[in-house]
């Protein structure tokens, strides 16, 4: 039996074996070597970005920060102790009355100057005008009486006993005049010492209680400035040592005062020592109840580093500033950069500040701009010389 074979469409045979398929394995390795090409064309792509960034910024620097710089100097500072208090006046007093009476004549005219002794107001004292008037009438009698007697027992016509009586009469009747005196004396107020008068407080027919104020009297000549320093700053504090003064009512200002008292105790509440100044007041500028800055002159300290107040950076972290330092480039030039560095500070006065731990004398250090700043970065000099600092901040 013949087997015949069949044949495709296309004149080849039906049983013509197929071509063999690709293996696994070197379809793996071309997917591996493309995908590896794409990774390295990345990596290289980063780092030749990278390379471009860096090469980029670091030919294209930005210009230095243009600044104001100050010189770190040695000198001398004013030892202060500032404390706050008020003014009270020498001599105040509110005038008032020793005995109880109605007004009859007011003599002062309000906000005058009044001389000690000078008569303010008088109360009424008719009856004891009238009390003074008898008992003259009665030491005239009794004088009478007593001379009499002198010359009866002169002449062995009397007893002693007699002149005895008329003694003790006369001297009562002297003693009658003495007192009703000192009420009328009473009821006639005077000035107790010259000076200033101020809101009258009375009016005529007023019926007054001894006691009641009638008018205050200050003498503005001199006054005492009251304040408060702690107990660690009471131990260099002397009598007689020049104190300084300022009010808000004259800014800018200072009047001289001496310490003149202070306090053997130190208050045990607030460990605070109560200390007293007395300032003349020529012109009555100053009132009594101002409130007052105070400032003491304590014996100079050795000299010691300063640097205008802007010059420090005060922060929670401490305190700062930016030192301008050299440096030279790898071309050989030389250039300024702001390096910021720590210091320990003192007192601050008159617009300076001191530093106690991190600069030497000489160095520089930026006093206006450093916002513009940061450790390392580049500055420039300006040539215009930084603002003055005032000693007082403006008013508004």
């Amino acid at each position: 039996m013949n087997i015949v074979a069949e044949h495709k469409i296309s004149g080849e045979p039906i049983d013509k074996a197929p071509k063999r398929p690709v293996r696994p394995v070197l379809w793996f390795i071309i997917v591996g070597v493309l995908l590896g090409a794409l990774v390295g064309g990345l990596v290289w792509f980063n780092y030749l970005r990278g390379q471009m960034i860096k090469q980029f910024f670091a030919n294209n620097k930005p210009p230095p920060t243009l600044v104001s710089a100050a010189e770190a100097k040695s000198e001398v500072v004013p030892n202060l102790l500032t404390a706050v208090g008020g003014l009270t006046a020498v001599h105040q007093v509110d005038v008032s009355a020793d005995v109880n009476g109605r007004v009859t004549e007011i003599k002062f005219e309000p906000g005058a100057h009044v001389e000690a002794g000078m008569p303010l107001v008088q109360l009424f004292d008719a009856p004891d005008q009238g009390d003074l008037a008898n008992y003259k009438a009665q030491a005239t009698v009794a004088q009478l009486s007593l001379d009499r007697a002198k010359q009866l027992a002169s002449r062995q016509f009397g007893p002693q006993a007699t002149v005895d009586s008329a003694q003790a009469a006369y001297d009562q009747a002297l003693a009658g005049i003495a007192k009703t005196e000192a009420l009328i004396s009473q009821k006639l107020v005077r000035a107790p010492f010259s000076g200033d008068l101020g809101v009258r407080k009375v009016e005529v027919g007023q019926y007054l209680t001894a006691g009641t104020a009638i008018v205050s009297l200050t003498d503005l000549s001199e006054l005492w400035a009251n304040f408060t320093v702690t107990e660690k700053d009471s131990g260099n504090l002397k009598v007689g040592q020049p104190v300084r003064l300022k009010v808000d009512a004259y800014p800018g200002r200072t009047f001289d005062a001496k310490i003149t008292t202070i306090e053997p105790q130190i208050a045990t509440d607030t460990r605070n020592i109560r200390v007293q100044a007395t300032v003349a007041n020529p012109e009555k500028i100053l009132k009594p109840g101002m409130f007052v800055t105070t400032t003491v002159v304590l014996p100079d300290k050795p000299a010691v580093v300063t640097v205008p107040e802007t010059a420090v950076d005060y922060t929670l972290y401490g305190d700062s500033v930016f030192v301008i330092a050299e440096k030279k480039g790898e071309d050989g030039k030389t250039s300024l950069s702001a390096v910021r560095t720590f210091v320990q500070t003192g007192n601050r006065v008159d617009g300076r500040a001191e530093i106690v731990k991190g600069l030497k004398p000489g160095d520089k250090v930026v006093a206006v701009g450093q916002l513009k700043l940061q450790s390392g970065s580049a500055a420039s000099i300006s040539t215009d010389p930084a603002p003055q600092i005032p000693a007082q901040p403006p008013r508004h």
